[in-house]
């Protein structure tokens, strides 16, 4: 295990990074070169902190379906709060965004329908994560996964 922080890159306008133990916190306005960025810092920081090449990777994938669901039930820009961290019980990945009556749902469809275009999101989490829990928060509401250590 790292004892030494991993280093952080600067913050930069809609990007506010700052550590957390054995992981970040990343305050940002949702928008792809910020998500690849927290998608890069993502598999950096686990990487450091001695997770698999494979959990970081999944991590990676949750975090952009996580982000894409905000902005899909928010708009572009949404004001996020982005947390990867280690935990005693394996890699953590939490979104929190501003509308906590905006709860995620199964889709209608089946995850190996080939209808669907969309949807496809809660089941695919469910298949990756141990667990996922969703509370509400002071800035509306987080989706937390975590996922098995390895």
């Amino acid at each position: 295990m790292v004892t030494d922080r991993p280093e952080l890159p600067a913050s930069e306008p809609g990007l506010y990074l700052r550590h957390r133990d054995r992981g970040f916190v990343a305050h940002m306005l949702a928008g792809p070169q910020r998500l690849s960025l927290t998608r890069r810092l993502t598999a950096e920081i686990l990487l450091a902190y001695g997770v698999s090449a494979e959990t970081s990777a999944t991590a990676q994938l949750i975090l952009s379906e996580l982000v894409g669901n905000a902005i899909r039930a928010c708009g572009d820009d949404v004001p996020l709060v982005v947390e990867v961290y280690i935990s005693d019980t394996g890699a953590a990945v939490a979104v929190h965004d501003p509308a906590p009556d905006l709860l995620p749902r199964p889709a209608a469809s089946a995850m190996d329908s080939d209808v669907a275009e969309s949807g496809r999101g809660l089941p695919l989490l469910n298949l990756l994560c141990t667990d996922i829990a969703v509370t509400t928060s002071p800035i509306g509401k987080q989706i937390r996964c975590l996922l098995e250590p390895t």
